[in-house]
């Protein structure tokens, strides 16, 4: 049985980030200010990626969007990281993810919430 996560690298150097950030950081601070201190520990940790990228929200056989949602971090094309900085994730928080993969078409998500006195996270995997 084949026990190794999907994209691991990529998403230890992402959480690596993300406990450098909060080192430095503490908690109490808006979430741009996190996603701006991450961005930077993403670019020194060699990973690539993109910020804030719209994705449009497809219903049913509609052929125009719904609405449209973004991600704060789509790192190597392969990992959607959404970051937060409240005091606790909550289930609305992980659905939220969930459903940013889904309209990503990414399998492999990381929910990263700095608000809390320690850094928390949840890799998120959407099977098909």
């Amino acid at each position: 049985m084949n026990t190794e996560l999907k994209y691991k690298d990529i998403t230890e150097k992402i959480i690596g980030a993300a406990f450098e950030v909060h080192k430095f950081l503490g908690n109490g601070f808006q979430e741009v200010i996190y996603q701006r201190a991450l961005a930077y520990e993403l670019y020194r940790a060699g990973l690539d990626f993109e910020r804030e990228i719209e994705q449009d929200i497809f219903y049913k056989e509609l052929k125009e969007p719904i609405g449209t949602r973004r991600a704060d971090f789509i790192v190597e094309g392969k990992v959607m990281v959404e970051i937060k900085a409240i005091i606790q994730l909550e289930d609305v928080h992980l659905a939220q993810a969930l459903n940013y993969l889904r309209a990503y078409k990414l399998e492999v998500g990381l929910l990263i919430n700095f608000g809390s006195k320690s850094m928390t996270f949840k890799r998120l995997v959407l099977t098909q």
